[in-house]
């Protein structure tokens, strides 16, 4: 069995940890880690881990995302702080929005940027806020910043000055090039309000954010953590109203291709619990699918070089129109030779 499948079967069933020798504990603990998923493995296979130095690793890994969730949650409430006078509804998104609402998709997730959404028609007003408080531009390239603002779902990435803190402000779920539009004003009006103050999706809208980012976005890096995201959020929802809302909530944001992905490569790989009338038959495709998130050696590192290339080009292809793609990547590549010819002639 390879690595990442050990993994999948660790926190699919963690008592299945017993008896692995400890070369099979460093690959499995190899492939977490760089699927971000060493904290979770940790938390379930916490009664059946051997003791001494795997022990130690998943101490740690477990202490780690302890304190990164502390400083998560802490960023939110600064954001919170700065955007309150504003009187703008403000959405945490992916693993904060997890950890703030307390679900089970947050135990053991690690949490990096803080992800927000606000209405498209407050992003001036917020962005002001935000700089106002100590946050600053990441990118101070003027292509980049056009490019973010006119064709991402989001603003250009911010990071605050003293706590050197990333944040992503976004507006909708998906670049607005994309072949689906979610609605962003009814994934805002659905959200549900914490005691700060601040807001998460509804359940069935959490899985589609997580579908659409795996499935409609993105190349699957990493998807093995989101789509353990998905699982959790599955699993703790799962009731007939939850797959009811979740089948109308998927028809009403273009998403239902994705969440039914989503549901397949679920059940396929974690065992989650789905609505097989709604998710329908796992398909070829699917299986190439499968075989993007498990393509990790036994040091972590990502193998099937042709695969991960098809997905990446699927993922820019999903993203933009054909010409608009084209006229994309030559104007990057211009960019990185220009960058690039001064070191040249410097050696020359």
């Amino acid at each position: 069995m390879s690595p990442a499948r050990c993994l999948i079967r660790a926190l699919r069933k963690p008592q299945s940890v017993r008896g692995l020798s400890p070369t099979d504990w460093e690959a499995m603990i190899a492939v977490a880690r760089a699927e971000q998923l060493l904290a979770a493995l940790a938390i379930r296979t916490a009664p059946f881990a051997p003791e001494g130095k795997i022990a130690a690793i998943l101490d740690d890994a477990r202490r780690d995302c302890a304190r990164g969730r502390t400083l998560a949650l802490w960023e939110a409430e600064m954001a919170r702080r700065a955007l309150a006078p504003l009187g703008m509804p403000v959405v945490l998104l992916k693993g904060t929005a997890y950890a703030a609402a307390g679900l089970d998709a947050g135990e053991g997730r690690y949490i990096g940027d803080l992800d927000l959404l606000v209405p498209a028609r407050h992003l001036d007003a917020a962005q002001a806020a935000l700089l106002a408080a100590g946050w600053e531009w990441v990118k101070a390239d003027a292509y980049d910043d056009l490019y973010y603002r006119r064709w991402m779902h989001e603003l250009p990435p911010l990071i605050h000055k003293e706590r050197d803190r990333m944040a992503d402000v976004h507006h909708t779920i998906l670049p607005p090039t994309a072949r689906p539009t979610p609605d962003a004003d009814a994934l805002v009006r659905d959200a549900t309000r914490l005691e700060s103050g601040l807001s998460v999706f509804s359940p069935p809208d959490l899985v589609l954010h997580s579908a659409a980012h795996l499935f409609a976005d993105g190349d699957l890096g990493g998807g093995l953590r989101n789509l353990w995201d998905i699982d959790r959020l599955l699993r703790e929802f799962d009731c007939p109203a939850f797959r009811e809302a979740l089948i109308e909530q998927a028809a009403l944001h273009q998403l239902a291709p994705a969440v039914r992905r989503a549901l397949r490569l679920s059940h396929r790989l974690y065992g989650t619990p789905v609505d097989h009338g709604f998710a329908g038959r796992l398909s070829i495709v699917d299986r190439l699918f499968a075989a993007r998130l498990v393509a990790r050696d036994g040091w972590g590192r990502e193998t099937r070089k042709a695969l991960r290339f098809a997905f990446y080009v699927r993922s820019h292809w999903l993203r933009m129109p054909p010409l608009m793609l084209a006229r994309h990547l030559l104007t990057k590549l211009g960019k990185r030779r220009a960058a690039a010819s001064p070191a040249v002639e410097a050696t020359a």
